[in-house]
């Protein structure tokens, strides 16, 4: 690639070509309606990143090298023949591998759909495709979204580029690592229980949740229906609310897709927080929760003070109820939505089968890994004869009095602020043999979920070691104008900086 000086949009700095993957999608947008740099040579820069660092990251499952330069040079093409491009035209995307996206591989990343390739796009892909938008590659994830680590991946376990040692969180911790390691101008994600949010707050990166039904889930290959949402994942908060005015809206195909208008996620972004009132519930602050993340949290939340917020002490009582709540209908749901791949109509086929049972048992045997075979177990019997009223028809009961007691706390306060997750993120291997300590980082996030409410995650401080504190921000159903307005608040005074493991890079080059 050749290298040149870049200034940048506003004047005053200037920038060469291994640098560009640094910028926000908004910087780049303006670089190339100037003429200062063409989508050719952004995508470019994304893969040299992608070849520079992914070796040890693990992000990527597939990257379409060919298809991408060849799209970024047609969007050339026609930005130079005085086409008015839209904002995300020509810059490079990572979607997460449950996504489907024709003709390029979508695996789950399992065994189960290893070389599956489908024959139509998910709808936010064509929603990105009709922007013109650059898809770099399929990013790794916990097997079937199952997982909050990255590391029950069939391929690999994905590294957190603030730290290769330790996990970036999951299930979506290729999405949140490539944006971490600039290997992504932006990624998409999907959150059942905090799988958008907890990656990008152990990776340092914005991630959002959008409230239940604001995006399509067609083309999301489902592990739990009622609880999944697309979201996006970048490195501010104004880029999340660009790829959400992209990805938002209505969809016949969908079912659960709410017909409303969305309006422009970015409107109002400049107006702060004053006269707004946060929430702060106490039990988000009980004992689990490292001292470092609480004191980041409670410094937020004097930081949302000073900028004119009201911080009001509120509970949450049903947060202990939750967590288990969650897991039983989620593993209920995935046992059903999982019971197509079968070996016969879809996924892996075993070999040397004597009878169709033995096809079947084999067929998924092989083709699941132990997370999901667990989940899988614990939902079918949730949901068999005899225990059906006391597990799953008691946990939809508990999902009605979480969405009370949210809605209660919204009727005095706008928005809800607490931790991501009870601790940073931990090393590489602490967890993943523990199910349920691991389920317990998701106390947090699971509720929102349950409630189908919005939430964002940005970060808000960092550890004595250099990682990444996320807070979480969450807000009344389709408030996620109000998250951004108050996301952009706290991250326009309080700007924090995460550098990059030069562990990360598998080769002779620079960061």
């Amino acid at each position: 690639m050749r290298v040149r000086h870049i200034a940048y949009p506003k004047g005053g700095k200037r920038t060469t070509m291994s640098e560009i993957t640094t910028l926000a999608i908004t910087e780049l947008a303006e670089l190339l309606r100037a003429k200062e740099l063409s989508s050719a040579e952004i995508t470019k820069a994304y893969l040299d990143e992608i070849k520079a660092k992914d070796g040890i990251i693990g992000a990527y499952i597939s990257v379409f090298e060919e298809a991408a330069l060849r799209k970024a040079e047609e969007i050339d093409k026609m930005r130079a023949s005085g086409v008015d491009m839209p904002v995300l035209s020509g810059i490079p995307a990572g979607i997460k591998d449950n996504i489907c996206t024709k003709g390029m591989k979508t695996t789950c990343a399992s065994k189960m759909l290893d070389g599956f390739v489908p024959p139509y796009d998910a709808t936010v892909i064509e929603k990105l495709k009709q922007l013109d938008a650059i898809v770099l590659g399929k990013l790794n994830m916990d097997e079937f979204a199952m997982g909050s680590t990255s590391e029950n991946s069939y391929y690999r376990p994905v590294r957190n580029p603030r730290c290769v040692d330790s996990v970036p969180g999951g299930s979506s911790g290729g999405s949140a690592a490539a944006v971490a390691a600039n290997e992504a101008a932006y990624a998409l994600g999907s959150d059942t229980g905090g799988s958008i949010r907890q990656p990008a707050a152990f990776c340092g990166v914005v991630g959002m949740k959008p409230t239940y039904g604001t995006v399509s889930r067609y083309g999301l290959v489902a592990f739990a229906s009622s609880l999944d949402q697309i979201g996006p994942i970048t490195k501010n908060v104004r880029d999340n609310a660009l790829v959400l005015n992209a990805i938002a809206g209505h969809d016949p195909r969908d079912t659960t897709s709410v017909n409303r208008h969305f309006g422009d996620f970015t409107s109002g972004l400049e107006e702060g927080v004053r006269g707004l009132k946060i929430a702060l519930p106490r039990e988000f602050f009980a004992d689990g929760v490292s001292s470092e993340v609480k004191a980041g949290i409670l410094a937020a939340a004097s930081a949302f003070e000073e900028l004119g917020a009201g911080i009001i002490e509120v509970s949450l009582s049903t947060l202990e109820y939750a967590l288990p709540a969650y897991y039983v209908i989620s593993s209920a749901e995935a046992s059903s939505n999982l019971a197509r791949f079968d070996g016969i109509r879809y996924g892996h086929r075993a070999v040397n089968s004597d009878s169709i049972e033995e096809l079947y048992i084999n067929s998924r045997s092989e083709g699941f890994g132990s997370e999901v075979k667990r989940r899988i177990m614990l939902g079918t019997f949730a949901l068999s004869a005899g225990y059906y009223d006391a597990y799953y028809k008691k946990a939809l009961q508990v999902r009605t009095l979480v969405a009370g007691e949210f809605n209660a706390i919204f009727e005095k306060c706008d928005l809800i602020l607490s931790p991501v997750a009870p601790t940073p993120a931990y090393k590489i291997g602490e967890k993943v043999s523990d199910p349920l300590e691991m389920y317990m980082g998701d106390a947090f996030t699971v509720p929102v979920n349950i409630a189908g409410l919005p939430a964002l995650s940005l970060p808000c401080a960092k550890t004595t070691e250099g990682l990444p504190i996320g807070m979480q921000l969450i807000a009344k159903p389709f408030d996620e104008a109000l998250l951004y307005r108050a996301g952009y608040a706290f991250e326009q005074t309080h700007p924090i900086r995460f550098d990059i493991d030069r562990r990360c890079v598998s080769h002779d080059r620079g960061i």
